[in-house]
């Protein structure tokens, strides 16, 4: 028996076996008439003895994958391509002590990590607060461990066109392709919110196509004239902007100021499941945080560059040489509730959540991080409440 079944799987897979199970078939002869009860007897004992040995197989498989599940310092987790995450930098730096991290492969988008974390592929993801917050309002039970990323001037998400386009306000995007990682995240937010900033309606707001596409093929999506702008961030808008030929319309700090974008979340089965490993974990980001805060960029850039070249995911480092800063406002990524609470606003606004429909103090926990003291509060965000017409 495969001891990598897991315990989940382990009441399905029990029953299709013991159903698939074809007993070799009794004697042929029939049973005397001064014996059957010695005939029955042997033929139950037989199956019997089969039944329970398939058992003791099976729960001793699942005993051993459930103890490994509930007990092993190993972190699984979905990775950017041609990026280097906190958590691997936290490993790389020897963070995080005996924990492991598990990669299990590269994700495009906060949506699909979360995706992942639901299905139990993975036992941390990270997403835009505002996608966390609309899983956690159909009632998923998340914890929500260290910021994973942030926007400051240096690393904020913000709106590209071509530099000769006609395009130069809100009003200017209605009927026009942006493109985006994923939709349901950060972009889509903060594109919609400038948006109705603009004064247009829900209609209009409705007519702005959202186009999926990998970061790496926006920009070249908007020099190909495939869709009309792109939301970029990082180290794929210092790429964009150093090539020349694009024109910046707006960047999402100029909306709420700086802020914490998204972070680490977890269910809070798994987080009571396995405490010391998400302790290391959240030590260990919140350390790498702080050292990337601090430490020369070239230094930074360097590590994130080895990182790459080192793990064999067949990456190109050229894309983290443009890193500027963590863009993460509170110290060690401490988790803040107002930095949920804002998107739980728009949120409802929007008509998409009822006021009261999640507490947003249950999804925070501060508990493993070693800066809980000194990283919070960062807010208010610069907001202004508007209200968008039908």
């Amino acid at each position: 028996m495969n001891a990598q079944i897991s315990g989940r799987k382990a009441g399905w897979l029990f029953s299709a076996c013991f159903a698939r199970l074809r007993l070799p078939p009794g004697p042929t002869r029939s049973a005397p008439r001064d014996e059957p009860a010695r005939y029955v007897q042997e033929s139950i004992t037989a199956r019997l003895a089969l039944f329970l040995s398939l058992a003791a197989l099976v729960m001793a498989g699942c005993a051993r994958e459930g103890g490994d599940e509930a007990d092993a310092l190993v972190i699984r987790y979905q990775g950017a391509p041609n990026a280097v995450s906190f958590p691997e930098l936290a490993e790389d730096l020897g963070y995080l002590g005996d924990l492991k991290l598990d990669y299990q492969g590269g994700v495009f988008g906060g949506p699909e990590d979360l995706q992942a974390l639901v299905t139990k592929d993975v036992d941390v993801a990270t997403a835009f607060n505002g996608a966390i917050v609309k899983l956690a309002a159909v009632g998923k039970d998340l914890v929500s461990l260290v910021a994973s990323y942030g926007s400051d001037r240096e690393t904020g998400s913000a709106a590209f066109v071509l530099a000769d386009s006609p395009i130069r306000g809100p009003r200017d995007l209605i009927g026009k392709k942006i493109a985006m990682n994923s939709v349901g995240a950060h972009s889509e937010f903060i594109i919609k919110e400038y948006l109705a900033r603009g004064g247009l309606s829900r209609k209009e707001i409705d007519s702005v196509e959202l186009v999926v596409l990998p970061p790496i093929s926006s920009e070249a999506a908007i020099r190909a004239g495939q869709v009309d702008g792109a939301m970029m961030s990082g180290i794929i808008r210092e790429l964009a902007q150093q090539r020349g030929g694009l024109r910046r319309l707006f960047v999402d700090v100029d909306l709420f100021g700086d802020f914490t974008g998204g972070y680490y979340v977890t269910t809070r089965e798994l987080f009571m499941r396995k405490p010391q490993a998400y302790r290391l974990y959240v030590e260990g980001v919140a350390k790498a945080i702080e050292w990337a805060r601090h430490a020369p960029r070239e230094e930074v850039v360097a590590r994130m560059v080895s990182i790459i070249e080192r793990r064999g995911r067949n990456e190109t480092s050229a894309v983290v040489q443009y890193w500027r800063s963590t863009g993460i406002p509170a110290k060690g990524g401490v988790v803040e509730a107002a930095a949920y609470q804002m998107w739980v606003d728009w949120l409802v606004e929007a008509g998409e959540l009822r006021p009261g429909q999640i507490d947003v103090a249950r999804m925070v926990d501060n508990r493993y991080n070693p800066y809980a003291n000194e990283g919070a509060p960062q807010g208010p965000w610069k907001q202004e409440r508007r209200e968008v017409k039908p």
